[in-house]
């Protein structure tokens, strides 16, 4: 890989044209305008904010490795030699998805400021773009302080020629996510009355995610967090933000259920009600399930229509589109690509071909927790339940929320929705605290259960709210970083890697800092305690 430094200045001289419309970003089109050139079209800095939207969607493509598989809801086999390094917390300052994630998220900030050093020169009709490059440099520089801890805050685009990158060291965490909420802040601004598309950064995200960064801080700011959430939640109709639930009077009957006081009436049974509320589930990420319901389950397979991937639950995500292509985005495409095409790699990690290379595998801590009879909507809309059989302590039981088949993939990669800002909100007005009654909390919290078919409850704790995000979120990338947040990393997984002969320690909560950053810079970056 290129020196990172050498890849932030790099021109814009063959920049991909992206289109938006209802359903899908076109990345097909490559030009070759110059920066200069582009920045005089009409469309211009349309183009470049399109091109941080391309850039980005080589971000999620190794982020599940160095995430949910470093934490207590998945494993690798023994066969596959560097996953199951990382899945030990056996990582390496030298290893190439620790590199490479590095590289992809600052690849997209040196994209987003292009767009944020020439703002003054974007016309009225495109002040939005400069927006989305702020909240787009905020997030990824949000992916970055949480994976390694003390990053450099890259605020412009660098001239290696003039030493630049020296003027901007790694910072401790607080201050850099003092600097990610300012972003933030400001694109929300500059987003406001913004027309709303999901595979798009809107003021509504930035809102959210402003308040998940006050509250993963190292001293969080739950008030804080708690104003910007509220102002999202309690408002949830203007922002068209929804869960996706059926009501029960309006649930499918899958076969007849005599009522005894009337056998010609059709009862909906639990179960029934229960299938429904899996394909809710299901269809967050824009899957469907085939037809077939037997015993009290569904018993069909899982596939992605792409149809299902918009939908009100969705608040920002990564747009993919299936293409025939030897080209499809990975975690380690070329950084001057020109386009990255429509496809991607990022589910083959996470797919019903798991098997395959082995690093989307259940630990049997996880399937403690997510047992079909504790959590019947959540398990049978999670995990792929042909491969789970409890009585095989050794059976490898693999992911059913990405199920595209093969390596080039169309599902979408959501990065914020719903069910994750009501959690959060619970969790601000918890603020820290072993329990609360607020009725806030309680009603956001209880809303996400209610979906997930189980009962609600009275009082929300701490621990309740951790459990919940486990089991709603397995998969996505969130586990690692909701135990640092509650403080709760040290507990669960040195005990899980205790009960498993891993090797974690307190320090190995974060990635290594990438040793290749540390050699283009000699004596200027430090590497992370632990390695």
């Amino acid at each position: 890989m290129k020196n990172i430094y050498k890849n932030i200045i790099v021109g814009f001289s063959f920049l991909a044209l992206l289109t938006s419309c209802e359903t899908e970003l076109d990345l097909s089109n490559p030009t070759a305008l110059s920066l200069e050139e582009l920045l005089q079209t009409d469309d211009g800095f349309v183009a470049l904010s399109n091109g941080i939207l391309d850039a980005y969607q080589k971000v999620p493509a190794n982020e599940f490795y160095l995430t949910e598989l470093r934490s207590d809801n998945v494993r690798a086999n023994s066969e596959n030699g560097n996953f199951p390094l990382i899945s030990s917390y056996n990582v390496d300052p030298n290893n190439g998805d620790v590199a490479t994630y590095y590289s992809n998220n600052m690849h997209t900030i040196k994209h987003a400021n292009t767009i944020i050093d020439n703002r003054f020169l974007a016309p009225e009709s495109q002040q939005y773009t400069v927006g989305e490059a702020y909240f787009m440099r905020a997030l990824c520089h949000f992916n970055l302080v949480r994976a390694y801890q003390n990053v450099p805050y890259i605020d412009k685009v660098l001239d290696v020629t003039k030493n630049e990158a020296l003027d901007y060291p790694q910072l401790p965490e607080a201050e850099v996510y003092e600097k990610i909420i300012e972003d933030f802040k400001t694109s929300i601004a500059y987003l406001d009355g913004a027309t709303v598309d999901r595979y798009r950064p809107s003021k509504g995200a930035a809102i959210c995610l402003a308040a998940k960064a006050y509250l993963s801080q190292p001293s969080p700011n739950y008030g804080e967090a708690e104003l910007l959430l509220a102002s999202v939640v309690e408002n949830s109709a203007s922002y068209n933000y929804n869960l996706l639930f059926t009501e029960r009077s309006n649930a499918r009957q899958f076969e007849f259920n005599a009522d005894p006081a009337d056998p010609t009436n059709d009862l909906l049974t639990d179960d029934e009600y229960n299938a429904n509320l899996v394909i809710d589930y299901g269809n967050i990420f824009g899957n469907e399930i085939s037809d077939g319901y037997t015993d009290g389950v569904l018993d069909g397979s899982w596939s992605n229509n792409p149809g299902l991937e918009i939908n009100n639950e969705v608040i920002f995500s990564i747009a993919y589109d299936l293409v025939s292509s030897d080209n499809y985005v990975t975690s380690d495409s070329g950084l001057d690509d020109q386009v990255e095409t429509d496809s991607e790699s990022h589910s083959f990690a996470m797919t019903l071909q798991g098997p395959s290379n082995g690093v989307n595998i259940a630990t049997l801590e996880f399937l403690e927790v997510i047992k079909p009879e504790e959590q019947p909507v959540r398990f049978y809309a999670s995990i792929d339940a042909l491969s789970y059989n409890p009585a095989d302590i050794t059976n490898d039981t693999f992911n059913a929320k990405f199920p595209t088949d093969g390596e080039i993939g169309d599902n979408d990669w959501i990065v914020l929705r719903y069910a994750d800002v009501l959690l959060l909100y619970a969790e601000a007005i918890l603020a820290g605290g072993d329990s609360t009654t607020d009725t806030r909390a309680l009603a956001a919290f209880n809303q996400v259960r209610s979906r997930a078919g189980l009962d609600e409850e009275a009082i929300l704790t701490k621990q309740a709210l951790l459990d919940e995000r486990q089991v709603e979120f397995v998969y996505e990338n969130q586990r690692l970083y909701d135990l640092i947040r509650f403080n709760e990393a040290d507990n669960v997984l040195g005990t899980f890697s205790t009960n498993n002969s891993l090797n974690y320690t307190s320090g190995k909560k974060y990635l290594p800092f990438p040793q290749r950053e540390i050699d283009n810079l000699p004596n200027f970056y430090k590497q992370n305690n632990g390695y």
